[in-house]
This record gives C-alpha cells, structure tokens and sequence, in this order.
C-alpha cells in the first residue's frame, strides 16, 4: 500500500526560478557596459558568469515546470527528477564558466590589460553583489521549503557570483591604490577556483540522488523510530527498508510483519497510521509498505529485540 502523494510547493518554485531569470538578465546588460567602460578583465568575467547563471536559471524555471507537473502514464513515479537533472546541468555549467574566465584572465596576464572608470566598476560590481545575495537567500529559503534541487542548485550559482563580486571589488580597489593592473586578472583567476569548488559541489549533489542514494542516517533513524513506535500496536518487526530520494520527494519501501490475530482490516488500517507518522516526519515522503505475518519475521528483527538491543 502507499501513501498519497503530496504538493511540495507547486508553482512557489517557478516564480522564484522566474525571478532568478530577471536579475540575472539586468545584472549582465550592468555587468557587460561597467566591463566595456572600465576594461577590466575581471568585470568581463562576471558578466561571462552572470551569463552562465542566466543558463542555469533558464534550465532551474523549465526544470521546476517540468517537475510541479503530476504523475503520468509514461512516469508513473512523477516528474521529480527532472530537477536532479538540472542540478547536475547547472553544476557543469559552472565548471564550463571557470574555463572560460580562467582562458580571458590568463590572456590578458599574457598581453597585458588597462583599466579606466574604476570607481564606476566598482559601484556597478557592488550593485551586483547585493543583488545576488539577496536573490540567492531568497533561492535558497524556498529551496529548503520546497526541497528544490534545482533551486538550490540556482541559489549556488548566484551565491557564488555575489562572492566572486566581491573579489572584484577588492581587486579593483587594490588596482586604484596601487596602479598594478596585473592584480585584476589575478583576481579573475581565483574567482575562479572558488567556481570551479561550487560546481563539483552541486555535480555531486545531484549525482548521488540520481543513483538513488539512500536517504540521510538521521531521516533513516526517524523512519526507524516511527515504525519502532507502533510496537504496541500489533507491529512485530520489519525489514527491507529502502530509501531513495527523487527532486524534492522522498520514497519509502518496508516490509512491515503483524503479530499473528491481527486481522487484514487492522492491518491495513495500521499500516495508513504508520504512512501518515513517517510522511509527517519526512515532509511528505511516499511511503509504501508491505503487509507480512509475524511468521516472517526475522532473527534479531523483532521490534523487541530492537528495543532490548538499544538498552
């Protein structure tokens, strides 16, 4: 038997993946005449980075779309992974950034670079990085409501260009204290190394729910104490649990024994109070559960002797 399926959020994640969308596209238009003016290497290189966060917020908005939308006769476990997906396209996308910004800084270490107007950069980059921060926190917050991978993943790119700016920002004042333009495409450089860490970061994310990873050990252990919980209630033990988790849904399988004069009504009525236990411990997870008799119970799986052991 298995639980209901439940919204996470529907459509919340859309408007903050289209906001996403918005501030990336005005800060790029900012970033791309500051870099014009000025000529400084690392300016050029944010507004290449805000053009890849542009991507990676355009692939998170189709994505959460894509996933709000129900189950279907071709996916009949639901759309949820299409933002795993997305994750994993938005954490390559920042790792094809940091090539980029790393080839333009070493050419201009290279050739050598002028830079003009730096108080108007450095206004225009600290623009820029309290914007992104402040869109990111708002990312992030709905990512952790709605358990959006994609979000996340979104709110990671925009989190690292805010800090990225500020490296800018310091590059550029230490280039006007000192007159070494050298500095700016040193900067760019160590942007991005600091990109390069979040990419491996939001890859790794999204590849170790695609693969099924199982669930964190604390979700486990709630899973666990909830089932333990209902021993009083005619549950005997249990065994095959597995866990998985697909976009912001997690998925439940057990085997669930009843001590024997346990009717198939009881059972199953039981078995729903349990689902609602642990959706209520899991935000909503989907939980199946597979009735057995005591007869199949197995050593040491006893909700019993579970309970002496921990004593």
């Amino acid at each position: 038997m298995a639980a209901e399926p439940v919204s996470h959020g529907a459509g919340s994640r859309s408007r903050a993946a289209g906001l996403s969308i918005a501030s990336n596209s005005a800060l790029i238009l900012l970033k791309i005449v500051a870099g014009a003016v000025t000529g400084s290497v690392a300016i050029v290189t944010e507004a290449i980075h805000s053009g890849i966060d542009l991507i990676a917020s355009i692939v998170a908005y189709f994505s959460v779309r894509q996933a709000e939308t129900p189950a279907d006769s071709s996916h009949r476990y639901g759309h949820e992974k299409f933002e795993n997906v997305a994750a994993g396209v938005e954490g390559m996308l920042i790792l094809v950034g940091s090539g980029v910004i790393v080839y333009t800084a070493v050419n201009h270490l290279v050739e050598g670079t002028e830079i003009e107007s730096i108080g108007f950069g450095i206004a225009v980059v600290a623009f820029a990085t309290a914007v992104n921060l402040v869109v990111s926190q708002y990312l992030y917050r709905r990512a952790r409501e709605t358990d959006s991978a994609a979000l996340a993943g979104d709110a990671a790119h925009l989190r690292t260009d805010a800090y990225t700016s500020l490296g800018v920002l310091v590059g550029l004042g230490l280039v006007q204290l000192t007159g070494e333009t050298w500095i700016d495409p040193v900067v760019a450089l160590l942007i991005a190394v600091a990109i390069v860490y979040t990419g491996l970061r939001v890859v790794a994310g999204s590849w170790r729910v695609l693969v099924d990873e199982a669930l964190p050990e604390d979700e486990t252990a709630a899973i666990r104490e909830a089932i333990e919980s209902f021993g009083a209630r005619g549950v005997a033990g249990y065994h095959e649990l597995r866990t998985r988790r697909a976009g912001p849904r997690r998925y439940v399988d057990v085997h669930i024994q009843f001590r024997s004069g346990t009717t198939l009504e009881d059972a199953h009525a039981i078995a729903h109070e349990l689902q609602d236990t642990i959706r209520g411990s899991l935000r909503g997870a989907d939980v199946l559960i597979h009735l057995e008799p005591e007869d199949r119970v197995r050593p040491g799986e006893e909700i019993g002797a579970r309970a002496d052991d921990a004593l």
